[in-house]
């Protein structure tokens, strides 16, 4: 199979990744665009692999209303580290102190919580619970392709019509956030993937 055509719309480094996780699909072409498609849109174009944590008063109202009240909003704000303990702090496997910060989102399908980051390593053998860090650095693509398989997503990918897309997109995000832009991504990667 050929994947140079990827990078028309992904980045080199992205092609270099794909063969460490091959063993994961099925029906290669299919399910890869499937997946790029995902990856694509939950890393805003493979660029984004760590947890955005810095929002703003406004923002964590609306973003986070279960964590944050007009009354202690102003001690979080434009501090990633303290929300992300406070958001994560105590759930997911978190049970240090730190664990929220230091297992926030990282890969493309932002892998959260010190639960999912030894799930993760469990599965894969890769060590990331010691280093988080490594998830956004050396393995997003592998995060992102070990959430796949454990989530049996590849039972869902049988063809590129809006319904499945739906489907893919609701097991990968939780809801439809971005579904018109991961449509068009997966017919993009299905016509730039050779067989």
């Amino acid at each position: 199979m050929n994947y140079q055509r990827v990078v028309e719309i992904a980045p080199e480094k992205v092609i270099k990744q794909i063969e460490s996780v091959m063993s994961v699909f099925i029906d290669e072409r299919l399910e890869l665009a499937h997946f790029l498609a995902q990856c694509h849109h939950e890393s805003m174009g493979f660029k984004k692999v760590v947890e955005n944590m810095n929002y703003s008063s406004a923002r964590l109202l609306q973003v986070f209303p279960k964590y944050f009240n007009e009354e202690n909003v102003q001690l979080f704000a434009s501090n990633p580290q303290r929300i992300a303990n406070k958001v994560y702090g105590g759930r997911m496997g978190n049970v240090k102190p730190n664990d929220g910060w230091d297992f926030r989102g990282r890969g493309y399908f932002h892998l959260t919580g010190r639960a999912n980051y030894e799930l993760f390593e469990k599965g894969t053998g890769l060590k990331v619970v010691d280093n988080p860090s490594l998830v956004a650095t050396l393995y997003p693509m592998e995060s992102a392709a070990w959430f796949w398989r454990r989530n049996k997503i590849n039972e869902l990918c049988v063809d590129a019509t809006d319904k499945t897309i739906a489907l893919v997109t609701r097991k990968v995000q939780g809801g439809r956030l971005g579904l018109k832009e991961r449509k068009a991504l997966t017919h993009r990667y299905l016509e730039l993937i050779e067989n």
